[in-house]
């Protein structure tokens, strides 16, 4: 009889400990019993296959789980207090994000406005009690993509069409040609402003310019446009894609991209506002926290190249190293960071206006 009973306790501590694992492995019910809407401000469309479309994907993933309502405003202007005042006024909207930096000036506002509303704002630098601005450290993925560039020219040569000369541009120019002079020490980038981040007729005739210009065989970008993908299909040159993986619609030249998995953050910070947890802050999250990446390499990736990336990785992931580590000189000649030395992140953030040495700017 005693054993009976001990086998009976057992069983039920076996089957309470289970409960509660399944219980502590999901969002707190309590909290996603009621729908939460969210307002998500867009400086583009959400169809643009690029960083409009990965912000909106990321945060209809988690609508079932976290029983959200996701209510967004595409094409949405800089200056955007009308439109966060309709999500919040009009749609009952608890959490607004915005995703493009300029927007930084009309959430601050609202976030004063609004002390019962949770804001997010990705590229962002500002933060308040229920305001908090987030990115991730993309020049890592930007340093491991050189790499692949570095390693897969046969000329040397290699295009880059972004937006706009801003710190967060000319972080990911510089280290992509880091990366790529480090497997080729030879190799220049030639980079073209658009000046625009979603316009396809002006990114374009960048990406055209630059083509015309030099013996390209390799191209990377960084804008919401992906016309230079199509350009590169387009003369069979080799490509690395940004912001998503556009692998199956490029099959001849694209090699991989430096892809954002915002799900990772959203899902956190979601959850945070939804329990009553939110700390506003300014959030730059690592290659390890998960935010950042290169997507699947293509079958134009051979295995050396792969094995090269990997150690990169790993040396970035535990901290030994990190791309703007001495010593590093401008494209000038001038010694810019000692050996030994590294950036801070408030160089890196708002102060990185040289490139390093193998970029040269197209006018």
């Amino acid at each position: 009889m005693k054993k009976i009973i001990i086998m009976a306790f057992l069983i039920l501590a076996a089957a309470v400990a289970g409960i509660l694992l399944i219980h502590s492995s999901r969002p707190d019910t309590d909290v996603t019993a009621k729908r939460t809407k969210i307002g998500l401000l867009l400086n583009g469309p959400r169809t643009d296959q690029s960083y409009c479309q990965a912000h909106y994907e990321a945060l209809k993933s988690l609508e079932d789980d976290l029983n959200l309502e996701i209510i967004c405003h595409e094409s949405v202007p800089v200056d955007c207090d009308r439109n966060i005042a309709e999500l919040i006024r009009n749609e009952d909207c608890k959490i607004i994000i915005a995703v493009s930096y300029p927007q930084g000036a009309s959430m601050e506002r609202a976030a004063e406005k609004y002390p019962e509303v949770y804001f997010l704002h990705a590229t962002g630098l500002g933060h308040r009690n229920n305001l908090s601005s987030f990115f991730g450290r993309m020049y890592q993925a930007r340093y491991l993509s050189g790499i692949i560039a570095g390693m897969q020219t046969e000329t040397g040569r290699i295009g880059y069409v972004a937006a706009f000369p801003i710190p967060e541009v000319i972080r990911g120019i510089n280290a992509f040609t880091l990366g790529a002079r480090s497997v080729r020490p030879d190799a220049v980038v030639y980079v073209r402003y658009a000046n625009s981040w979603t316009r396809d007729d002006m990114t374009k005739t960048a990406c055209w310019n630059l083509l015309n210009s030099h013996p390209i065989d390799l191209l990377t970008l960084h804008s919401n446009s992906i016309q230079p993908l199509r350009e590169a299909e387009a003369r069979g040159i080799w490509s690395i894609g940004y912001n998503m993986d556009n692998a199956a619609e490029f099959p001849n030249t694209y090699l991989t991209a430096c892809v954002w998995k915002w799900d990772v953050y959203y899902r956190k910070q979601i959850l945070n506002c939804l329990q009553g947890k939110f700390h506003g802050d300014h959030d730059w999250l690592n290659l390890e926290d998960g935010i950042v990446e290169l997507s699947d390499f293509t079958d134009h990736v051979d295995e050396r190249t792969k094995a090269a990336v990997r150690n990169a990785d790993e040396r970035l992931r535990s901290r030994e190293f990190d791309v703007f580590y001495g010593p590093i000189k401008d494209n000038a000649g001038n010694l810019r960071i000692e050996a030994g030395e590294s950036m801070s992140d408030d160089e890196m953030l708002n102060g990185f206006d040289w490139y390093v040495e193998g970029v040269t700017i197209e006018k």
